[in-house]
């Protein structure tokens, strides 16, 4: 009898998620230098982790052979202090990834709908489809979630609703305004899941702490992988009414988040410097490539992240074609976009090199279909 044979059914019909490939598998597959390959797939921080994290991480790796603190004490009383929150609405995760599969631990079983933007990260219907619910797709014309369209999704059926702002993979961020009425209109049976990750990039982040506050069911999440750099080290939180955060510590793993991670997202999160210089560095970098990418003849959406979001006529194309160059960019083919590519927006050199690259190929007639 074959594994699949006994596997539940669920398992078989389940999509793999498709990470961007690694520098090294990159460079070993073109014979590349690995030193010299810009990626610019996976929203990374191109200018690395914080130092006061890194620096913290360092002094942690001393003390691996034990247990790390399985509630994140340290860690949790850090984040509320910065976020003006209690301990006991917040739960660490092993990346917010973790936290959306919690979340459907705790909620989601065959026969519920869950809702989303049919161009929302991707791991929102995977989550749905791995217990078994309904990801419900809602359009989201000039790539921002439409909150009426989704309000009109909900049904009786369903228990979560995603959106992320700003959102990934378009980069567009929904106002403030937008996402209160969203959670405001919710029926009660409906737990709204703002996904934060890429909020630290906004001058004025939407806030919905008073909506948590007022009894509303709101849950958001935030990572440390991306304005941190602490993507490697897999670590996130969610803050919400504290109890659906103790439901939520019911269905996660002990020992979920490791030791080292605990202490670089700890001091991480007093490294105001190193996030103001990412922040500012990352603002003129999206004009720079959006400007480029648009005058290549690219229509551009410059978004409101670390990414923007560009119409190269064959995403798979470019991708293939500035990946000999030793530049990896993300495809959107998997979310419905072929058209499409994300960029990460990188340092000063990696922008200029990559709009070098794609001039190249355009003046070499490879991406002609993609005008």
């Amino acid at each position: 009898m074959k594994y699949a044979e006994l596997a539940n059914s669920g398992v078989l019909e389940q999509p793999v998620y498709e990470p961007g490939k690694p520098i090294e598998t990159v460079a070993r597959e073109y014979g590349l230098d690995p030193a010299q390959i810009a990626k610019l797939a996976s929203n990374e921080n191109p200018f690395g982790a914080s130092p006061l994290g890194m620096a913290a991480a360092k002094r942690a790796v001393d003390s691996a052979h034990l247990y790390p603190d399985g509630g994140c004490h340290d860690l949790r009383a850090k984040i509320a202090e910065v976020r003006g929150v209690s301990e006991g609405s917040i739960l660490i995760g092993n990346g917010s990834n973790e936290l959306i599969e919690l979340l459907g631990h705790a909620f989601l079983r065959p026969g519920d709908e869950v809702v989303m933007g049919d161009q929302a990260f991707i791991v929102y219907k995977l989550v749905a489809k791995l217990f078994g619910a309904t990801p419900v797709e809602v359009a989201m014309p000039n790539f921002c979630h439409d909150v009426d369209a989704m309000l009109t999704a909900v049904t009786d059926r369903t228990r979560l609703l995603f959106a992320a702002s700003p959102n990934n993979p378009t980069g567009m961020a929904n106002t403030e305004a937008d996402l209160i009425r969203l959670a405001e209109s919710l029926p009660e049976h409906v737990i709204f899941c703002l996904d934060e990750a890429y909020a630290e990039y906004l001058e004025n982040a939407p806030d919905l702490r008073a909506m948590i506050e007022s009894g509303r069911k709101v849950v958001c999440l935030r990572t440390f992988s991306k304005i941190y750099g602490l993507g490697g080290l897999r670590v996130g939180y969610a803050y919400g009414d504290p109890d659906l955060i103790q439901l939520l510590q019911r269905v996660r793993q002990p020992f979920n988040v490791n030791s080292v991670a605990q202490a670089a997202a700890t001091a991480a999160l007093g490294d105001d410097a190193f996030l103001e210089m990412c922040r500012s560095a990352n603002t003129a970098g999206r004009e720079v490539l959006c400007d480029g990418l648009q005058a290549l003849g690219f229509v551009t959406y410059a978004g409101q992240a670390n990414f923007v979001l560009s119409n190269v006529g064959d995403g798979v194309q470019v991708f293939k074609e500035l990946q000999q160059r030793g530049i990896i960019i993300r495809p959107l083919a998997p979310y419905g976009m072929p058209e499409y590519v994300r960029i990460t927006i990188g340092t000063a050199e990696e922008n200029k090199r990559l709009l070098e690259a794609l001039s190249e190929l355009m003046e070499s007639g490879l991406t002609a279909s993609a005008r």
